[in-house]
Order: structure tokens, then C-alpha cells, then sequence
């Protein structure tokens, strides 16, 4: 019983004398941690939505769902996709203001834009 008695009073004093730990922090890896992305899907001969307003640092998913090839490429020729068949992804990471319009090479008269704040 003193034995017991003496144990308990032990544990108790160095549970007590230990410091407690700082809570967990969360990595660089965490989710909360990647880069948003934003949808556009090309379907119909169009970009949708055909204008994103995105803040730097976001990167924007292009999906080709049309049944014929189309392209992703800036007026400026700061991105470019190669030829996306259907099911076919491109992404491009913003990470500057500004306005970015972009067209289909195959068929210029597809258009859209992000604008990025």
C-alpha cells in the first residue's frame, strides 16, 4: 500500500514538472496550404465561364469536353497548351496581376480572359 501510495505521488510530481508541448502545427504540405484552382471548361466551341477574376497565386484548370481539339494559348504568349483531345487538361499558375485574354489556336474565334488581382 505505500509502495502503491509512493508511486502515485511520484508519477503526479513528474507529470506536473514536465512542460507541457506546444500544439501541432500544420506542415507546408497541409491542405489548406496548396494553390486554389479554378474550373474552366471548354465544351461547345467555348470557354465557361469565359472570364475568371482569380487572386495571384491561383492556378486555373482548362478541360477540353468538346468533341473535337482545341487549345489554351494568351495573346501575349505568357501560356500555352498543347492540343487538348477530349478529357484533356491543361493548367496554368497565375501568379502576377493583371489580364490575361487567351484563344483557341484552332479556332481564333474562341476567346476568354482572367484577370487576376
Amino acid at each position: 500500500m505505500i509502495l502503491r501510495r509512493s508511486l502515485a505521488i511520484v508519477t503526479v510530481l513528474f507529470l506536473t514538472s514536465v512542460p507541457a508541448r506546444e500544439p501541432a502545427r500544420a506542415s507546408a504540405n497541409a491542405p489548406g496550404d496548396q494553390p486554389a484552382k479554378v474550373a474552366v471548361t471548354i465544351d461547345n466551341f467555348n470557354y465557361g465561364p469565359s472570364t475568371v477574376t482569380i487572386p495571384a497565386g491561383t492556378t486555373v484548370v482548362w478541360t477540353n469536353q468538346d468533341d473535337v481539339p482545341h487549345t489554351v494559348t494568351s495573346d501575349d504568349k505568357v501560356f500555352a497548351s498543347p492540343v487538348l483531345d477530349t478529357g484533356e487538361k491543361f493548367e496554368y499558375t497565375f501568379k502576377k496581376p493583371g489580364t490575361f485574354p487567351y484563344y483557341c489556336t484552332v479556332h481564333p474565334k474562341m476567346t476568354g480572359k482572367v484577370v487576376v488581382k
